[in-house]
Order: structure tokens, then C-alpha cells, then sequence
């Protein structure tokens, strides 16, 4: 497939239906969550299949400051971590997580185990994201954090004397990550850990991921259908050897360059039983008028021979797919409603204004929602150069625009290296499928 580089650009050209399986970094969201959790545990983990982008690179290099012994490997695609077994070594340390969101929430929490004076910090953006909800937490288990700028954005100060334990509500939280980062961190508290969540939930299976992967290091927690996690404590992380799934949000480009272009794209590692909510996409595409094919170790997605249906979907369980979708629905047949994902607004960007913004300049007429978007894909693509908002699913995902309409460019492309660096060589490497 033609990829043509232009500075820090890049311009994507039609080659007609895509074929082949698809290159996946490791799942960049169980990768954090392993090495939170190998990073407090008894003896030395490996992680096989792990990711290397930038959101796992803010991680690894926060917790070396945090005097926790990690070595990579990413030719074999491995790291190593050496458990401080509930202790961390540091006292004082000063971590900038850059555009990591997960980094940031994540070690917001595990700092608090610690004992001495933490500050975290990231980009201008990220100091504009929120985190009150999980440092009000954390504060209700004895944290002691304070906001240097803006109250309930980063940067924080944290005075750490460990976490005592106790009842936490969370209302309606804006990110499921609030609730991972408290559930990772709970069974190191000095008595039992009750969450409660109240209202909605944003990206419900990323709690569910969470739980998957501290029970697979020995902890055990106790669940109820009403929202409410009770985490013993005095348990503590088993160190061993874990092997991370391909990245499905990653996945999503490839099953939707196969939507796209009429071909076929499978993606080994991952099926409907795989630990990451996005593996749901193909029943979306499914909806659209794709075939999905499974077997146990990998899925496969075959684009339709006419075109796509416009569909109606609720989103919420799988929010890093609706920039997918939404190009995927520049070349469907009728209307594409994208429902109930109003925390796209606090993202790297406002990913709905943003949506709304490159849609419209490739000629689609957008509905914006409170809580989602509506796109009407036009009767012809306007050539155009995509602005990535330094953004790396905008990037990706208008990237697959290109497949199908001549005139496409993706500026600062670059941003692709925060969970996907070698996205476009991956895209490049589909061969035509034969028709």
C-alpha cells in the first residue's frame, strides 16, 4: 500500500481492497496495568508481548525514579520488573508523565503507598485534564495531596505515609481509570479497601480488565452486581511470567481497513473472549454489513462487496473506537449516530469537537451532541489535510480515510508513537487482496 512521507506528514493513497494479518504492538492498557502491579509484588516478573509506545515508556520511567528495578528487551518484546514487594524505594521524586493519562492516575495512586514527598506532572494538556475524583479518593483513605495550579488537575504534591484503608463512593466517575488506579493499589492499605460506585460508569471493561489482571497475580477481591468491591488486605502480588494480548483499540484500524476497502484483515491473539472491551468493534462492523470470522486465536473481519449501513450504536464500553467509526462512517449508506460518550470532551483533545472539525473539512455534514455526534457521510471526499491535534487516534483513524478517497494527508503523524509507533509502516505492510 502507498505511504508517502512529506516532512511530518503523511499522505495515504488508494490501492484498492487490503488483505493480510496485521502487525499489533501489545496492549498498551494491560501493560500499565502489569507493571503497577509486578512493580509492588514478591520477586521478579517478566511481560511478554508488552508495549513499548510512549504511554508504557512515561510508565517504566516513572517507576525507575520510583527505585524499582525494570529492564526492557524490545526485540524479544519483553520487561522484566523487579517487585519492591509493597515498598517503594524512593522517598522523593519528581515524575512528568508528558501526555500519559493512564501514567499519571495510575501512579497518583501508587505514590501514595510510598512514604516521603512525590510530585507528578505531565503537558499543558494534561494539566487540564481532571483527576479531583481520585484524589478525593485517595484522600478518604488518608492521602495527603494538594494541587499546585489548578484545583482538580495535575500537577499534585503528594505527602505519603501509606493508605489506612476504608469506605470510598465514587459518583458517576469521569474515567474508569479512577477506579483501576484505587483497586490496584488497595490491597497495600492497612485494612480492607469497600469501593462503591454510584451512577454510570465510562468504559466499564476496563474495570473488569483491572480486576482480570490482579487476580491473575493472587489477589483476590469480592464483587457485587450493585458496584461495590471489597479488597482484603494484606495480600500481596505474586511475581511470574505474563503474557499481554495484542492491542485491540490498535486492532480497530485494520478490521475498519477491511470494512473499508472491501478486503480482509485478521488480527492474531485476540478473540470475543479477549480481556479488552474493544474486541466488540467487529460486532459493530458486523452491524454495518462486514463478516467476522473467529477462531480461538485470532479474528478476522471481511468488508462488505456493496456498501456500509449506517448504524445507531451506544459506545460508552468502548470509547478509543469512536474516532474509527466515525471515519468509517464517511462511506456508509446513510447516517452513522455515535451515542453516550460525552468524556471524549477531556481526552488528549476535545475528541468530539475534533471529530467534528475533520469530518466537515472532508465533506461530511456533523451533527455534534452533548453526548456523542451524528455524521452524514457526503456524497464525494474533499481532498484535505487532517490536523491530528497532537493526538494519536485522530492520526490512525483518519489515516483510513486515505484508503478509499484520493487527496488525504494526516499532519504531525509523529503523534502515532503514544501507543502505536510503527502504525503506518503496520498499514503499509497489508498487501491488495484478490477479488
Amino acid at each position: 500500500m502507498p505511504i508517502e512521507r512529506i516532512g511530518p506528514d503523511v499522505r495515504i493513497h488508494p490501492a484498492g481492497p487490503v488483505a493480510g494479518d496485521a502487525t499489533l504492538p501489545g496492549s498498551k492498557s494491560l501493560t500499565n496495568r502489569y507493571l503497577i502491579c509486578t512493580a509492588l509484588a514478591d520477586g521478579e516478573s517478566t511481560l511478554r508481548g508488552a508495549s513499548f509506545a510512549d504511554d508504557a515508556a512515561a510508565m517504566l520511567a516513572a517507576l525507575q525514579q520510583l527505585g524499582i528495578h525494570v529492564t526492557t528487551h524490545p526485540a524479544r518484546g519483553e520487561i522484566h520488573v523487579a517487585g519492591c514487594r509493597g515498598n517503594l524505594p524512593a522517598d522523593d521524586a519528581d515524575l512528568n508523565v508528558g501526555h500519559a493519562g493512564t501514567a499519571m492516575r495510575f501512579l497518583a495512586a501508587l505514590v501514595c503507598l510510598g512514604y516521603g514527598r512525590f510530585r507528578l506532572d505531565g503537558s499543558p494538556r494534561m494539566r487540564q485534564r481532571s483527576i479531583g475524583g481520585l484524589v478525593d479518593a485517595l484522600r478518604t483513605l488518608s492521602a495527603q495531596i494538594g494541587y499546585e495550579l489548578t484545583e482538580g488537575c495535575p500537577p499534585l504534591t503528594v505527602l505519603a505515609r501509606g493508605l489506612t484503608g476504608g469506605e470510598v463512593v465514587f459518583d458517576t466517575p469521569p474515567s474508569s481509570q479512577f477506579v483501576s488506579a484505587l483497586l490496584m493499589v488497595a490491597p497495600y492499605a492497612k485494612r480492607d479497601v469497600l469501593i462503591r460506585i454510584e451512577g454510570p460508569v465510562v468504559s466499564e471493561p476496563y474495570i473488569d480488565m483491572t480486576i482480570d489482571v490482579m487476580r491473575s497475580l493472587g489477589v483476590e477481591l469480592l464483587e457485587s452486581e450493585a458496584r461495590r468491591f471489597i479488597v482484603p488486605a494484606f495480600q500481596r502480588y505474586q511475581a511470574g511470567a505474563y503474557a499481554i494480548e495484542p492491542d485491540a483499540s490498535a486492532a480497530t484500524y485494520f478490521w475498519a481497513a477491511a470494512a473499508l476497502t472491501g478486503g480482509r484483515v485478521r488480527t492474531r491473539g485476540l478473540t470475543r473472549a479477549s480481556r479488552q472491551g474493544d474486541v466488540a468493534f467487529v460486532d459493530v462492523l458486523a452491524r454495518m454489513g462486514c463478516t467476522v470470522e473467529e477462531d480461538d486465536a485470532s479474528l478476522a473481519v471481511t468488508g462488505p462487496r456493496g456498501r456500509l449501513a449506517g448504524i445507531s450504536v451506544d459506545l460508552n464500553a468502548m470509547p478509543d473506537t469512536v474516532q474509527t467509526l466515525a471515519v468509517v462512517a464517511l462511506f456508509a449508506d446513510g447516517p452513522t449516530e455515535i451515542r453516550n460518550v460525552a468524556n471524549l470532551r477531556v481526552k488528549e483533545t476535545d475528541r468530539l469537537a475534533a471529530l467534528g472539525a475533520e469530518l466537515t473539512r472532508l465533506g461530511a455534514r456533523v451533527e455534534l451532541h452533548a453526548d456523542g455526534l451524528t455524521v452524514h457521510p457526503p456524497p464525494q471526499i474533499t481532498p484535505a489535510a487532517i490536523q491530528t491535534y497532537a493526538d494519536h487516534r485522530m492520526a490512525m483513524s483518519f489515516a483510513l480515510a486515505g484508503l478509499v478517497a484520493d487527496g488525504v494527508t494526516i499532519q504531525d503523524a509523529g503523534c502515532v508513537s503514544k501507543s502505536f509507533p510503527t502504525f503506518f509502516e503496520s498499514l503499509a505492510a497489508l498487501g491488495p487482496r484478490s477479488v
